[in-house]
């Protein structure tokens, strides 16, 4: 299994980071032991001292495939859910300061958290995917597949340029504005067209 990450798919969040909006998909990785397990606790990293929420819609690979090509991309995917990319920010600032890779800031244990997949049936509109986030209560992200800058079908596509897709491979889409810090006592949730998708509390 490879949890593969899209960087700086949504204009606003690239522009509130303050990077520049990329031309083709910014593609990162995480091991499969940043996979956040429901029955066990988060906890915040003790390397951290800004731990830093991202809301995206994620993708389930369902084929394998290689140099696969944008119009073909729909057929490697079939389901859809919320997860949040957990983020060492600052870690992953002063490693961008000295244009080193972001790993310690992005791929550590527990860092990808998703929820159960929904089923993309035949008729489902990708274009058109609502998500949104809350933090106590309060909804602090919002998102819509069409705002992307990158389509899922040009992500997929992209990706299989550089990484063969395997059966059980999933993609982190990328975030909309809105992230940011979460602290120790934080209940945060993530909702699919309304739905609540993947619930954590930040021990």
């Amino acid at each position: 299994m490879k949890i593969i990450c899209i960087g700086r798919n949504y204009i606003d969040h690239a522009k509130e980071l303050g990077n520049e909006v990329p031309t083709e998909p910014v593609i990162f990785m995480k091991p499969k032991s940043a996979l956040y397990q429901a029955h066990i606790p988060f906890y915040y990293p003790e390397f951290t001292n800004e731990l830093h929420y991202e809301c995206e819609l994620v993708l389930r690979i369902c084929k394998n495939g290689k140099y696969i090509q944008e119009r073909h991309a729909s057929s490697y995917y079939n389901g859809i859910t919320v997860g949040i990319d957990f983020t060492a920010r600052d870690i992953q600032d002063e490693l961008k300061k000295k244009g080193l890779p972001w790993e310690k800031a992005k791929a550590f244990d527990n860092s990808a958290a998703f929820g159960k997949f929904t089923d993309m049936t035949p008729g489902f509109n990708k274009k058109n995917v609502n998500f949104h986030f809350n933090k106590n209560g309060e909804t602090l992200q919002k998102g819509n597949s069409g705002d992307m800058i990158f389509s899922f079908d040009r992500i997929v596509s992209n990706i299989s340029q550089y990484f063969s897709l395997n059966i059980g491979d999933v993609v982190f889409t990328g975030t909309p504005a809105g992230v940011g810090e979460c602290l120790v006592g934080d209940e945060l949730e993530a909702f699919l067209e309304g739905n609540s998708m993947l619930k954590i509390e930040v021990k």
